[in-house]
């Protein structure tokens, strides 16, 4: 049904321009994870002063995309060696390849990597966007990071509602308002940064961003980063699936699966998890850190307003003893266990 309806779309799009969307990733001295899709170009702005009829067409074109399927994508190294993929069925192409070249020298002081992709003669060029060259990065973390922090976005660090009835207030607040006008949840950038900072100051401990937000919304929760001042991180969201995906559905759900990952890449770094209680971020978190007791230092739990969910995280924490969970009102309760442990100073 999908590949009928984009053939069908792609007919009356004959001149549509196209680009690829690289996704902030992360990597090694000599492997790089790098994640992207080859789609039409939207031509995307997100203006401060956007009008509520400029958000619902930016909202219309996030996920009114024209994925382009089978084609040939390069990857130049900072050493211009060249990688190639295709991309699969929905326009998604990954490279998930070990190096014989030092990445680490090539990055820049905050530890990231430029690269840059390409389409190899599948697309015709008269109808690539600025030209067949599209910016990608990659964090290699600096040797000086003593540990790493995983987080949510969702209702940790940006208030969606994820635990309101049928989700409602999610769909209200990710697709009818402006990024610009989307607050952080307070303190949590300054926390953040305390924590990429780290106790001796210029640790650039790497934070890695986690949401089950879809692809779609990367550029849109990229910019709220941003305004907010988080630190600089890999985002890693999902793939949006429909009612007739045939795909085989992850073994795992999303979150677990890219923690372990990231656990197995820097297996010298011992990491804090950061979520909310109001969804399934307590269960995978004390699942991983039960799997992986010596990398998990601390466990931040921020709390929501459902008191269902508030009695099962509860009895979560309280029987939970392999590292500490903390469940936090604000902010600064976690910072001051953060300080009190020797993370920040």
């Amino acid at each position: 049904m999908k590949g009928i309806i984009q053939r069908i779309r792609g007919h009356f799009r004959t001149n549509t321009l196209v680009k690829l969307a690289n996704y902030r990733s992360y990597g090694t001295r000599s492997h790089l994870y790098l994640l992207g899709r080859a789609l039409d170009d939207d031509k995307l702005t997100m203006a401060e002063d956007q009008t509520f009829l400029q958000t619902l067409k930016n909202t219309f074109k996030q996920f009114d995309s024209y994925e382009i399927s089978d084609t040939e994508i390069a990857l130049q190294l900072p050493n211009r060696a060249i990688l190639t993929t295709k991309t699969n069925s929905e326009g998604y192409f990954l490279f998930d390849k070990t190096t014989s070249i030092n990445l680490r020298e090539f990055a820049d002081n905050d530890g990231w990597v430029p690269l840059r992709t390409a389409f190899v003669n599948e697309v015709e060029k008269s109808f690539i966007s600025d030209g067949n060259d599209f910016k990608a990065e990659l964090l290699i973390p600096p040797l000086t990071a003593r540990f790493g922090v995983i987080s949510d976005i969702d209702d940790t660090i940006l208030h969606t509602g994820v635990t309101s009835f049928l989700k409602w207030r999610v769909v209200k607040n990710s697709l009818f308002r402006n990024a610009h006008n989307r607050i952080s949840l307070k303190g949590a950038p300054e926390f953040y940064q305390k924590l990429h900072e780290g106790k001796k100051d210029r640790e650039q401990n790497p934070i890695f961003y986690l949401s089950n937000s879809p692809w779609n919304l990367y550029e849109y929760l990229k910019l709220f980063l941003e305004i907010n001042n988080f630190p600089k991180g890999p985002i890693l969201l999902r793939d949006f699936r429909t009612p007739f995906d045939k795909t085989t559905r992850p073994e795992k759900p999303h979150k677990q699966k890219e923690i372990i990952n990231i656990l197995k890449t820097y297996p010298r770094l011992k990491f804090i998890l950061i979520g909310d209680s109001g969804e399934h971020d307590p269960t995978i978190y004390t699942d991983i850190a039960a799997q992986f007791s010596d990398r998990i230092s601390a466990i931040y739990l921020r709390s929501v307003k459902h008191r269902r969910k508030m009695l099962q995280v509860q009895s979560i924490v309280e029987n939970f003893k392999t590292v500490p969970v903390l469940l936090v009102e604000k902010s600064d309760e976690a910072e001051e266990h953060a300080r009190t442990h020797g993370f920040i100073h």
